[in-house]
């Protein structure tokens, strides 16, 4: 039996938020089901920090941003890659100029990044890109448990999608997506209709709480981000994942996998 306790892996998942007739909606993917982590779940695009995210061509096209110790430019990187990769939506624009609209050098880009014929500092060049680091805000910080044998130390960020571009799914790592409010993640999770993992629908039920992208965006901005590290308890009734009740969070228990009820 190996009792070594795994090192967290870096990583950025991003929330991609825009405003609609049924409220504000957050962009989500459903993982393909030979996917090793979170298969078949629905979630947020998101993955492990890269080594491209570290290519000083990347570093020195990071727009501004807010800066604090846990919140490193290379996890902004890699949610914007992950993002682009998992979803279409490039958070970018042309130096000094506007945001990146919708066109063909997209879906170029991407693929590009899919196939691994082009880094995150290649794509930056060729289209004299900045990250727009700065329209991402910081929403919480979550650490996989130690029992886990696969640990992320995982940055959750909000996004506004801009303009002129529209949302899909990768057809790889993600066979299905979809707009959705907040509220329908939290009843599709009760009703068993979707597969959500605790910290997903944690951050979910934490979202629920605004009602516009603006006040989103408003409440994480004032909020202090504290690392969030789940435990396992055992109870009469099965066992439950827990989180802190002062972290800033609504949902902090969950009955794990397999329990009864």
């Amino acid at each position: 039996m190996n009792d070594k306790i795994a090192t967290p892996v870096d990583a950025a998942t991003i929330m991609l938020l825009r405003d609609s007739p049924q409220g504000m909606e957050v962009f989500m993917v459903v993982r393909h089901h030979q996917i090793d982590f979170a298969s078949g779940a629905l979630v947020f695009p998101g993955g492990k920090v890269d080594k491209q995210d570290l290519d000083e061509r990347v570093i020195s096209r990071l727009s501004a941003y807010p800066k604090a110790e846990t919140d490193q430019g290379t996890l902004r990187a890699a949610a914007i890659r992950e993002a682009f990769e998992e979803s279409g939506i490039l958070l970018a624009r042309r130096k000094g100029g506007p945001a990146v609209v919708g066109d063909s050098d997209l879906d170029r880009w991407r693929e590009g990044l899919n196939k691994h014929t082009l880094t995150l500092g290649d794509l930056l060049v060729e289209g004299d890109l900045e990250l727009a680091c700065d329209d991402l805000a910081h929403f919480s910080h979550w650490i996989t448990p130690e029992f886990m044998p696969k640990r992320f130390d995982t940055h959750f960020y909000l996004a506004r999608v801009p303009a002129d571009q529209i949302a899909a799914h990768d057809g790889h790592e993600n066979v299905d997506s979809v707009w959705i409010t907040p509220q329908q993640v939290i009843e599709d999770a009760r009703e068993k209709r979707r597969t959500v993992i605790f910290p997903t629908l944690s951050n979910v039920v934490r979202l629920a709480q605004y009602k516009t992208v603006a006040q989103a965006f408003e409440g994480a901005l004032n909020s202090t981000i504290v690392p969030i590290k789940p435990w396992m308890e055992t109870r009469a009734d099965g066992k439950y994942v827990c989180i802190p009740t002062d972290a800033g969070f609504e949902l902090t228990e969950h009955r794990a996998a397999g329990g009864p009820g």
